[in-house]
């Protein structure tokens, strides 16, 4: 196939048990790509193929399969829930064109939907939503569309009205037809039939096709000028309009159903085709210089351009390693030589293949709007790495991660596994760009960084699982930072005499707290030649390089402005290393009198508990140093909103778990560095002091 008007690149989000991999399973089954459906509480679905994804019931790495639905090509992404791995949504999200919105039908709007809701507005991609669950307890369709509009900002356009609710919920209206389509109790998909609308669903029916009407043809004024006057367009003009207004985001049609009991999974498929865009309908991916500043140029799809992908995941499975690329322009075949933009480095493709799960199907070539996979890369791809033609190098606009909260120390429980262990991680790096390691230089520990305890959790189960390394691993660290909170003007010079030319930099500076988010900024207003210009670059080198280990505990230093003003400099002993050095010691001299002060990373938690909890949870919170920012009352509980240290938060799930009897749900992700007050940054000066003292002996 190469009609690009009938590929559908679509990811499938939502909030933890929302049905997401349900949905995928049943859309997998309709399109006749599976014969026998996996449930995922038997740990038997087809894109939960990890070991821990089986035994834990949850999605832990998106998952590509392909799968026709009236003679149209979907490449489906079924990406996880849970907040740890939200970097698998993010990086999805990246390459997708379409995407489906999964909330439970009780549940609503979750913490983590909102969160990925968010990322897709911000990767601008067009949505349909489909509100799953209804046959569950505390069900309720019209709640959940009201909180897509509260919660999320959204404006959803409703499609279709469920007929009954929770164990009486047999099927749905569809409003553009005025058709209902009820399933019977067989649970099998295609056993439904096509009915009129119960009588008394009329009324509700007319009201809410009119503001379906109105809505859609606002995309077309000299149809709704024609409908006011009362001439009804025709159904293709209606879904010509719903597709404009999905394609720019100005509404996002609303579905419902069950996909647990194979119920309304038809009408979101249907809905895919007709309103999701093609790779053709989408804004063209920008270009960039090296620095990653947009050019003012675009990837255009189509397979006439030249070659150009992005890469946007690498694993490792029992066939080797796989590098998952979406190709916007061009054409790839087997045996062509492609270009890592990244690297500067040229290889050939040997094999690529279409994924299914963890099955692939071997392909000899494949075009823009594919996804696809490359077998063995071997120049050193990573996440967010463009490959391109050789004779047209280009840049893709690249992806930005968070950077990991939370690390642990390993250390291998026999000492044969420390080159296992190194060779693992070196391969679960590359494939998960929130996951860090580093070697302690003090302890010799690894550390290993992460999003959360369940992230690490996860992490250290494959390498005792898949690559056979046992660990010790130690307690949880938190990710503190250090700052200044006053200006300094200095001056160091930097004297060395050692026969023949010695070393001489002399520099006067001011040292002062910079904006939050400003990272290192260095500026010069030395006139006159006191020193040099071109030493200035090693000035800023020498001061930058002290950035990743401050005085009060070794932490990394955020927000620093450091202003050259003055200096010296000898004819013959002035250098540039000389100078690099005078900053080195600068830095070390100055930054214990500017206020130095220590920073811990804040968590904006978001908690779900029952009514009857609400006090016990908000004083548990307070407990744990959090600032209460706000709470909501939904059909089934409260949601809490607070911003709480991250070092309070560790085993949080298990104490929340005992006083909401089970009930409480909560997610976080990091919000900002706050100054840690005194007797908390005194105790970690302390700790990191020991721990040293302890590594030495």
């Amino acid at each position: 196939m190469t009609d690009l008007s009938k590929y559908r690149n679509i990811g499938i989000f939502a909030h933890v048990d929302a049905g997401k991999t349900t949905t995928t399973e049943r859309i997998l089954k309709l399109t006749g790509q599976i014969h026998k459906t996996g449930e995922v509480h038997d740990g038997e679905s087809t894109t939960d193929f990890m070991e821990q994804e089986a035994e834990r019931g949850i999605t832990i790495q998106s998952a590509a399969v392909t799968c026709f639905w009236d003679d149209h090509r979907f490449n489906v992404i079924d990406t996880p829930g849970h907040v740890d791995f939200t970097v698998e949504v993010y990086r999805s999200l990246k390459v997708l064109d379409g995407g489906i919105g999964v909330f439970c039908g009780s549940g609503g709007v979750e913490p983590q939907s909102e969160t990925n809701w968010r990322y897709a507005n911000d990767s601008r991609v067009a949505r349909i939503i489909f509100v799953n669950k209804l046959d569950r307890m505390g069900a309720d369709f019209y709640r959940v569309v009201k909180q897509t509009q509260d919660v999320l900002g959204a404006n959803p356009l409703v499609m279709v009205l469920p007929i009954g609710i929770e164990d009486d919920f047999v099927g749905v209206v569809d409003l553009l037809t005025r058709k209902a389509f009820v399933w019977d109790d067989s649970g099998l998909p295609e056993n439904y039939k096509i009915e009129d609308i119960p009588a008394d669903m009329v009324d509700k029916v007319e009201e809410y096709r009119e503001m379906l009407l109105e809505e859609a043809l606002g995309q077309d004024d000299d149809l709704l000028e024609a409908y006011l006057e009362g001439e009804e367009p025709s159904l293709e003009e209606i879904k010509r309009c719903i597709r404009k207004g999905t394609r720019t985001m100005d509404f996002f049609p609303t579905y419902c159903g069950s996909a647990f009991k194979n119920k309304g999974v038809q009408n979101i498929l249907d809905a895919v085709v007709d309103y999701l865009p093609c790779p053709t309908d989408v804004d063209p991916q920008p270009l960039t210089d090296e620095e990653g500043e947009p050019n003012g140029e675009f990837a255009l799809v189509s397979a006439d351009e030249t070659f150009k992908a992005l890469a946007f995941k690498i694993t490792d499975d029992r066939f080797g390693s796989l590098t998952f690329v979406r190709i916007y322009s061009g054409t790839l075949k087997k045996g062509d030589t492609i270009m890592n933009a990244a690297t500067g480095k040229t290889e050939r493709v040997g094999r690529m293949c279409e994924m299914q799960a963890d099955d692939r199907n071997e392909l000899t070539s494949a075009q823009a709007g594919d996804i696809i996979a490359i077998v063995g890369m071997k120049t050193n791809v990573q996440t967010g790495h463009t490959l391109c033609d050789p004779k047209d190098p280009i840049i893709l606009e690249a992806m930005v991660f968070p950077n990991p909260v939370i690390s642990i120390s390993v250390t291998p429980k026999d000492k044969g596994s420390t080159e296992k262990m190194g060779i693992a991680i070196g391969k679960m790096v590359a494939e998960d760009p929130t996951f860090k390691v580093e070697t302690d230089i003090d302890s010799g520990e690894t550390i290993l960084s992460g999003m959360g305890e369940l992230h690490l959790d996860i992490k250290v189960d494959i390498l005792k699982r898949t690559y056979g390394v046992d660990l010790i691993v130690g307690e949880p660290q938190v990710a503190y930072r250090e700052t200044i909170t006053q200006e300094v003007e200095d001056s160091y010079t930097h004297k060395k005499q050692s026969g023949g030319s010695g070393q001489f930099g002399k520099i006067d500076y001011r040292i002062k707290p910079g904006e939050p988010g400003t990272g290192f900024t260095f500026n010069s207003i030395v006139v006159g030649g006191n020193v040099p210009k071109e030493f200035f670059p090693a000035i800023e080198k020498g001061f930058k390089s002290m950035m990743d280990t401050g005085v009060l505990a070794g932490f990394p230093v955020l927000d620093v402005e450091i202003e050259l003003y003055d200096g010296g400099f000898h004819a013959v002993d002035s250098s540039a290393v000389a100078f690099e050095l005078a900053a080195r010691g600068a830095f070390r001299q100055s930054i214990p009198k500017a206020g130095a002060q220590l920073l811990e990373p804040i968590m904006a938690v978001d908690v779900f508990t029952p009514d009857d909890h609400v006090g016990d949870v908000i004083g548990d919170l307070s407990r744990r140093r959090g600032m209460i920012a706000g709470q909501e009352a939904g059909a089934s509980g409260v949601r809490i909103k607070a911003d709480v240290p991250l070092s309070e938060m560790f085993g949080y799930i298990g104490s929340l778990r005992t006083m909401t009897s089970g009930r409480g749900q909560f997610s976080m992700e990091f919000k900002n560095y706050m100054p840690c007050p005194g007797s908390v940054s005194d105790a970690v000066i302390e700790k990191v002091k020991a721990d040293k003292a302890a590594a030495k002996k």
